[in-house]
């Protein structure tokens, strides 16, 4: 005679936890190949967050963290708002400059006043300008081999 044992489930209860949901505004950036999702909030810690990190941290030089701020300091608006944001492609300059475009974007959206100032600047034009593609029996886009004649 076999034994057998009755195995007896356990049972799982799983509680559910409403969130409050913190509103925002979310907008794309894009500079060459980089792309920049920017979230916007009115409350909460007045900060710049790049990919989990600080903007200070993520963008060492001060040249790329002016540029990052740059459609917040335009308005005066720096400690106004917390600002996430996911980057991703292109180099840290071309990431830089999504931010900006995302974040003057989200301004935008935000109050539609912020419009004329922006625009002036720059700020909400997407630069379209890629990087050109390689021909073949070329070495690069333009640059041919070294031609010999002898």
């Amino acid at each position: 005679m076999t034994k057998t044992k009755k195995k007896t489930a356990k049972k799982t209860v799983k509680k559910t936890v409403k969130k409050k949901t913190e509103k925002y505004i979310e907008t794309i950036g894009k500079r060459k190949t980089a792309v920049a999702r920017v979230r916007l909030f009115t409350q909460g810690n007045k900060e710049i967050i790049v990919n989990d990190k600080t903007y200070t941290e993520y963008f060492p030089t001060t040249e790329m963290q002016q540029i990052v701020t740059a459609s917040l300091r335009k308005l005066k608006s720096e400690d106004k708002f917390k600002i996430i944001v996911k980057a991703k492609g292109g180099g840290i300059h071309a990431q830089a400059e999504a931010i900006r475009h995302g974040i003057a974007r989200a301004l935008v959206e935000f109050n539609p006043d912020f419009k004329k100032k922006l625009r002036k600047s720059g700020f909400l034009t997407r630069d379209s300008r890629m990087r050109e593609r390689k021909k073949f029996g070329l070495k690069r886009a333009r640059r041919a081999p070294q031609w010999k004649k002898r």
